[in-house]
């Protein structure tokens, strides 16, 4: 019988240990290439979503982001696949159900994952291909295109020397986040002297700097086997992994003489306490913000490391937590966290204001200690220790993250792994851990941590982020003005040039035998849709059960969706705000504060939240919705109807004080959001223009909403009263069962303990009362914060008389990944862009961490003719299409996402058998019917709907019309 230990010797691999991992059904095999000195992790389970990853050790030694740009630029094409984006190549063309690549503090990872052994070799060959063997050596516009180049803008008096890159836009947005300023400084603070004191993305003061041949200089010293860490993951043939990882990459890169290793220092920084540190940014006083950090040990403390994370669940994890409120009665700050930066060599617990008041910095860390002091020398309850580990237990086995396991596996393993051979799986194992941290409980052992890491540390640091520095964008386009003035007429000359060659460079056709050579599946390799099991319509109780027959591993999930006709439009902000503050707020049999202890203790979650759901063929059948959604353990069923139903039953709604802090944080959170994510933002301000469900979107949660949000919390004295009992009313009319629709995955068990300790709610249900004010085209610019912009333009298609088919489905995956890419992204500079048209009608194009405007608009205007005449693929780039597309569909879900994508399919009208001819559409597509819709996407794109939330220099340099709104003012002005 052949082992594991003869399966990696027959390919070079010398077998060190087998470890059983109970926590993800199977076990980890760790293994070391002999000749190249590459790491191996094989995680072996029946997972049939397989997953491979790559991951270097790359410390930054200063802030040009040079590991981030080497990210981006190994992915543009390598020695085997000499194509520009081999990367986009496979997102077109691949049945991946993940592809990306990661840039930390001090690694990089290169993480993939299909359902499909075939396709994920293809994925590995070409990942593989590009860390080792990357262009970057040959094509130097590749670092000018992801990096930084030089170039011109204007003409005459406002001609300016500017840079552009997409890494260097992506900083200027990323860093233009005060969150993100906050976290660097604290970093830089706590780590004066190891690779941490730097950004490892770049800032963008510093990306210029980096040189051609430092760039490359740092790609030879790190990519290589002897500091690489390879993961495997799933249901896979090692034998044929391992053949492919030695004989293609591993045996031939280690007969090669690259000389000794040499890995920048990551460095284990001495205990320190620096002096406050204050940055001061160019942002609006309400985005103050300032943090305290304490460095928990090393990353090999995996318990501490864990027990610091439970701790500060349950000290800040919610606005009752007793750290937290004391914070948040300091009247210091509108909002406050605590969490563990992990994944460092020296993981740190954080404790951050948002909204800081003037003078918050200095008393944070007083009202901390105190508090600190009092839950350490005997008010810390335990019982609130204990529901916050029940909680994370319950997170760590449903593993709902997002990604495919073995991705976030990876990702996890790479926590402790980069920093210690001796123990690999550190972070994959938690069943021990959470254990040996429940029987510490009582024996005091978070208390001496609280007190250890809050009130006796000898590395701590304190930082603050303050308005100031308010000319800063107005200088530097000076700046660049004066650059240009300084430039010399060949000087100017060279820089055209080289700019008219990136053009070139970037707009020549692949080599058509390079495309080829890529590898690739055909329509023949996708296989059946898997099967999905139908949901069932019926009654419980008078209440419209939908019956989900889904795997659910012994978890229940219950979700109730109560309609909000029974409402007008102009009361619909008032639904978000009761979704808010339930389950903050006491009942008549509980605090607040017991509510959060009895939820983290018996339900995986209990939220509550407002959406919105269209019918897909008829745009006027707009449902709103509030949200009631939980999940427990099987045992646990009967909480979740008695914990939801007494907070939907019993609220309390007087305790004003309480409602306007959590309004308070969550407009900061708005405004956050629309600097961070603008063309979320944008999109969905962009759908209410053309769209009734949108108009109702924007009413329940976006901009109409926060203007609510603004001028309630700015007039909240007055009206507190009346919004208490409005708060009791709305509650009263919605929470009716007869209002209800129950949907509900587990056993029937489950479903029977929950209907019995679920309340009943017999009032009658209100008459329907919402009518939705017709859409109104507008051309909108929202200023915020921030140094990029978001830009997003729709239409419904439905009013231009088209269905929906899996041909759309296509030909938005050809745009956003062929033609959108090359122009807005390669380019333009933006950091990303796409377009999307829902199955309702909704179409629209967006572009995220954006330089331009105008530029942007036009390409996208230029989109439907590009699809009818320019796109013309072979038959294998179109079978790469259709694969990717279908795999789209077939992607695995966790049970909560099927749970709810079902509800969503119920509530719009369409069914599984619709589902499954959009698929065979997809299928099924020819060139031609892609081609038929670029008069179509020209009609959208044309519609003249276009919202954009950005910079306000680069807005007020765009033309097209736009009204210019700032969003802390609320004034309009035409441009």
């Amino acid at each position: 019988m052949t082992t594991i230990a003869d399966t990696a010797a027959a390919h070079g691999f010398a077998w060190q240990r087998t470890e059983p991992l109970p926590e993800i059904e199977g076990r980890a095999h760790l293994m070391t290439h002999t000749a190249s000195g590459a790491r191996l992790m094989y995680l072996e389970n029946d997972d049939a979503n397989k997953a491979f990853s790559v991951t270097f050790k790359t410390p930054a030694a200063d802030d040009t982001g040079v590991f981030h740009i080497l990210e981006h630029s190994v992915l543009c094409g390598s020695e085997k696949f000499p194509v520009k984006e081999p990367f986009v190549n496979l997102l077109k063309t691949s049945m991946q159900t993940f592809l990306n690549a990661m840039t930390f503090p001090d690694k990089t990872m290169y993480p993939v994952a299909s359902t499909n052994e075939r396709d994920l070799l293809n994925l590995m060959d070409v990942y593989l291909d590009a860390v080792f063997h990357p262009n970057i050596y040959t094509r130097p516009a590749i670092f000018q295109q992801e990096g930084w180049h030089w170039e011109l803008e204007g003409e005459g008096d406002t001609r300016a020397l500017v840079y552009n890159g997409v890494v260097y836009n992506e900083m200027k947005g990323a860093l233009s986040e005060p969150d993100s300023v906050l976290y660097d400084a604290l970093s830089a603070a706590l780590f004066p002297d190891t690779t941490y004191r730097f950004e490892s993305g770049g800032t963008p003061a510093a990306i210029p700097a980096l040189t051609y041949e430092g760039f490359l200089d740092n790609h030879r010293r790190h990519y290589r086997p002897d500091n690489s860490y390879i993961i495997l993951y799933g249901n896979l043939d090692l034998d044929r992994f391992l053949g492919f990882i030695d004989e293609g990459y591993l045996a031939p890169l280690a007969a090669a003489d690259r000389g000794p290793l040499q890995v920048n220092p990551l460095g284990q920084q001495a205990p320190v306490t620096p002096a406050p540190v204050t940055v001061a940014m160019d942002t609006a006083p309400e985005n103050a913000c300032a943090a305290l950090g304490a460095v928990i040990g090393a990353a090999a403390d995996r318990e501490r490391v864990v027990a610091a994370d439970i701790l500060l669940d349950a000290v800040m994890g919610s606005n009752e937590a007793p750290l937290k409120r004391a914070l948040l009665d300091a009247a210091i700050a509108d909002d406050a966290m605590g969490y563990v930066a992990d994944a460092v060599a020296q993981p740190f617990a954080v404790i951050s204001l948002r909204g800081a008041r003037p003078g918050a910095a200095e008393r944070l860390q007083d009202v901390v200690r105190a508090e600190a002091r009092r839950l350490a020398d005997g008010a810390l309850d335990r019982e609130l220790v204990r529901a916050a580990l029940s909680h994370a237990e319950f997170v760590m086995r449903e593993r709902n993250f997002g990604y495919p396991d073995g991705v976030v596996l990876a990702m996890s393993a790479m926590a402790g792994w980069l920093y210690s051979d001796e123990d690999p799986t550190a972070y994959l194992r938690f069943n021990d851990v959470f254990a040996a941290l429940a029987a510490k409980v009582d024996e005091g052992y978070f208390e001496a941590l609280l007190r250890e890491l809050f009130c006796e540390s000898d590395h701590w640091a304190r930082v603050e982020v303050a308005p100031g520095d308010a000319g800063a964008d107005e200088r530097a386009e000076e700046a660049a003005r004066e650059r240009a003035r300084a430039l010399a007429p060949d000087e100017a000359a060279a820089i055209e040039a080289d700019v008219a060659a990136l053009r070139a460079a970037q707009e020549a056709p692949d080599d058509p035998q390079a495309v080829a050579a890529l590898p690739s599946l055909t329509r023949a390799d996708i296989g059946p849709a898997p099967a999905e099991e139908p949901w069932e319509e019926d009654e419980l109780d008078g209440v419209t059960l939908v019956r989900h027959r889904i795997p659910t591993h012994g978890i229940a999930y219950a979700y109730r969706y109560f309609d909000l006709d029974c409402l007008s439009f102009e009361e619909l902000p008032y639904a978000t705000v009761l979704a808010n503050v339930l389950g903050k707020l006491d009942t008549a049999r509980h605090t607040a504060a017991e509510i959060d202890t009895l939820s983290q203790a018996h339900l995986g979650n209990l939220g509550f939240a407002c959406e919105v759901h269209e019918n897909v063929s008829d745009r006027d059948q707009v449902r709103p919705v509030l949200v009631v959604g939980c999940s427990a353990l099987s045992e646990n069923a009967a909480w979740m109807g008695s914990l939801s139903s007494e907070v939907l039953t019993e609220t309390d709604f007087s305790d004003t004080a309480r409602i306007r802090d959590i309004l308070a944080q969550w407009r900061i959170a708005m405004e956050q959001s629309f600097a961070a994510n603008g063309h979320t933002a944008a999109m969905g301000r962009a759908a209410s223009y053309y769209l009734p469900a949108g108009v109702v979107r924007e009413a329940l949660g976006g901009v109409d909403f926060y203007r609510f949000l603004k001028d309630t919390l700015d007039h909240f004295d007055e009206r507190a009263a009346t919004l208490s009992a409005k708060l009791a009313e709305v509650a009263g009319r919605l929470f009716a069962d007869a209002n209800c629709t129950l949907s509900f995955a587990g056993s029937d068990d489950d479903l029977e303990r929950f209907r019995a300790a679920a309340a009943p709610m017999p009032r009658a249900a209100a008459p329907v009362a919402l009518t939705v004010p017709a859409p109104v085209c507008r051309r909108e610019a929202f200023v915020v914060p921030t140094d990029v912009t978001y830009t997003a333009c729709g239409w419904d298609r439905r009013l231009l008389g088209l269905g929906y088919s899996g041909v759309w489905l296509l030909a938005a995956r050809i745009l956003s990944y062929d033609y959108l890419w090359g122009e807005v992204r390669v380019k333009g500079g933006a950091y990303g862009t796409g377009f999307q048209t829902m199955r309702g009608g909704s179409s629209r194009f967006y572009s995220y961490r954006d330089p331009r405007i105008d530029e942007t608009v036009a390409r996208f205007q230029e989109a439907g003719s590009w699809l009818a005449g320019a796109f013309n693929p072979t038959e294998a780039e179109m079978d790469g299409y259709v694969v990717s597309a279908a795999a789209s569909m077939d992607a695995p879900e966790k049970a909560r996402a099927l749970l709810r994508r079902q509800d969503g399919m119920y509530f719009a009208g369409y069914g599984i058998a619709d589902r499954a001819r959009v698929r065979d559409e997809v299928v099924g597509a020819q060139v031609d019917a892609v081609r038929a819709l670029g008069e179509a996407v020209d009609a959208i794109a044309r519609s003249g709907c276009t919202c954009v939330f950005g910079n306000r220099e680069i807005i007020e340099a765009a033309g097209g019309g736009l009204t210019v709104i700032d969003l802390l003012s609320q004034e309009g002005v035409p441009l």
